[in-house]
């Protein structure tokens, strides 16, 4: 038992430490600060600047619409260029087992869902996607998808720290080449080293102890691997994510994929503190999201070790759960990633959520509806603000004082704004979650009935909003109603709070900042955190307690 959770512990540790280190480097790339990488990657950018007909000295600020149209436009064009790949793999060289084009219905949910970072899927990939598929175009959106999620975090901090939002392309490509790129060949090489593959061949074909002939998938899989992990994407390039031997191989290769994939939304809040000039601020909202991480690492620990009590009392003793997990991480590593991949919104999973035990259930449930425990790549650092200015709003009004943030007024736009931020999440998971469990034998697929059934198709749309892509499986999702139905809060989960969260982030940078004096309500003290605490605890979670308490609650009592 201590063995294990000193291995959570030393990953925490490890993980903190890293937060201040690439969230200076954050803050050096945005702030266009010399970096140990200009030599290099200056005469590339430029290049790039000179194709979106960018300067890097006129027009590099621009207004918060047409951030918008930008970050709109260029997901568009990437959204169609995909899906003509999808369409057409089969006509395309990396092609070893000649797999034909998807159906229309599942090549646009796919496209959707790797276009928005969510990277939900209703296939396996060895069997339906081709090289091309993978690389081309699963591989470009894990970039571009992740490097959007970073652009606009930043414009938002931007914004709401009082300056210019920034030119979207300019961030882009700065998050790209300057963040997501040399991580990830660097993260690649030492996978490579662990023993990922990463190759063009064609699967191979051996011959078992019995005398079968067995197929196994092979691929261009190391640098897939790193860019999933790292731009909180968590598509995998087999069936069963990184609990594959080969994206996965062993417990070092399971550390570099955690540290990749908790590495940039933990810094973010750093970089923030940076920009804000405020790091004790930074860090009270960092030990506030962290504590309540490790409340719901603590708890789903504690429920797979101690296991499955149907099964405890057949067998006479206490045994850990280990149905739907690897050996070779075991009870302790698969809780730790199961947390992990749910509070980042990351979505790899190297174990089956859906065997996990019901406290498991609710703590990735719980991160999934509340989306800012670290939160998705980039944007889930902007959520956490918005309840921020909530709280600040709220406490402004019980003690009759105009609200601050910043030393800038939070007035009714900037309300309605956070407002539509925090009430479209519900609205794409609860409603076509009713519709689909209104028909159960038609539309819902569901494999486990009764409580867990529940949590399996609220999940399905949590995950899709929430831009998460894990699942608790065991749904038969690739149908025309779960492929175009999930498409919609793919949608409504990213862009409507992208747009949201960028008009915010441009009125705060038009106001004119406020003389701080004896009566401003200061938002770097733990007395505020922990009013945020509750805040997000009331307007969050109990949104979807219901949920909440017909699913994995009510399995827990259930089995116990």
């Amino acid at each position: 038992m201590w063995q294990g959770f000193l291995q959570i512990t030393l990953t925490l540790v490890i993980v903190i430490a890293l937060t201040p280190i690439l969230g200076k480097y954050i803050v050096s790339v945005f702030l266009g600060e010399k970096t140990f990488l200009d030599d290099l990657l200056k005469p590339v950018e430029s290049r790039l600047y000179s194709f979106f007909q960018l300067s890097m000295i006129e027009g590099i600020n621009t207004t918060g619409s047409q951030y918008i149209k930008d970050v709109l436009l260029s997901n568009l064009i990437m959204g169609v260029f995909v899906f003509g790949i999808f369409m057409t793999q089969n006509l395309l060289p990396l092609n070893p087992t000649n797999l034909s084009a998807p159906s229309w219905h599942l090549a646009l949910h796919t496209t959707i869902s790797f276009l928005t970072n969510t990277n939900q899927q209703h296939y396996s990939g060895e069997t339906t996607l081709s090289y091309a598929s993978q690389v081309l175009a699963l591989g470009f959106l894990m970039f571009t998808s992740a490097g959007t999620g970073l652009a606009v975090a930043i414009a938002f901090i931007r914004g709401l720290t009082g300056q210019r939002l920034g030119n979207f392309y300019v961030d882009l490509t700065l998050s790209i080449t300057r963040i997501l790129l040399p991580i990830s060949v660097v993260g690649a090489i030492v996978l490579l080293i662990s023993g990922v593959p990463e190759t063009l061949s064609p699967p191979v074909t051996v011959t078992t102890l019995e005398g079968a002939n067995q197929v196994i998938a092979i691929g261009p899989v190391a640098h897939f691997e790193i860019i999933k992990q790292l731009g909180e994407n968590g598509g995998g390039f087999f069936g069963i994510n990184s609990a594959h031997p080969y994206e996965n191989p062993n417990p070092f290769s399971n550390l570099v994929a955690i540290l990749a994939m908790m590495s940039i939304p933990t810094s973010l809040i750093y970089t923030y503190g940076i920009f804000a000039n405020n790091k004790r601020q930074a860090w009270l909202i960092y030990w506030m999201i962290f504590s309540i991480f490790a409340f719901l690492i603590i708890i789903t620990a504690v429920g797979e070790y101690h296991g499955n009590p149907l099964v405890n009392n057949l067998l006479g003793e206490s045994q850990p759960n280990l149905e739907g997990k690897e050996v070779r991480f075991g009870w302790s590593q698969t809780a730790l990633w199961a947390v992990m991949t749910t509070a980042t919104m990351c979505g790899a999973v190297n174990g089956m959520l859906d065997s996990l035990m019901p406290t498991g259930g609710f703590s990735t449930m719980f991160n999934l509806f509340l989306q800012i425990i670290w939160g998705g790549q980039g944007t889930g650092t902007a959520y956490i603000f918005i309840y921020l200015i909530l709280t600040v709003f709220l406490t402004g009004l019980m003690v009759g004082r105009t609200p601050e943030f910043l030393g800038r007024k939070i007035e009714k736009p900037e309300i309605v704004l956070a407002s539509v931020i925090l009430l479209v999440h519900p609205i794409a998971i609860l409603i076509p979650s009713a519709i689909t469990l209104a028909f159960p034998e038609t539309l819902a697929g569901i494999s486990n009935p009764g409580f867990h059934g529940l949590s399996q198709v609220v999940f399905e749309y949590a995950s899709a909003a929430a831009n998460n892509g894990s699942g608790l499986e065991g749904l038969g999702d690739n149908t025309l109603w779960w492929n175009l139905s999930t498409t919609f809060s793919l949608l409504m989960g990213r862009y409507v709070p992208i747009i949201a969260l960028l008009l915010l982030a441009d009125n705060m940078s038009r106001k004119q900042p406020v003389p701080l004096t004896s009566g401003t309500l200061r938002t770097d003290t733990v007395l505020f955190i922990s009013v945020t605490a509750g805040v997000i605890l009331i307007l969050g979670a109990l949104t979807f307690f219901p949920v909440l308490a017909l699913g994995a609650i009510a399995e827990g009592f259930a089995l116990g």
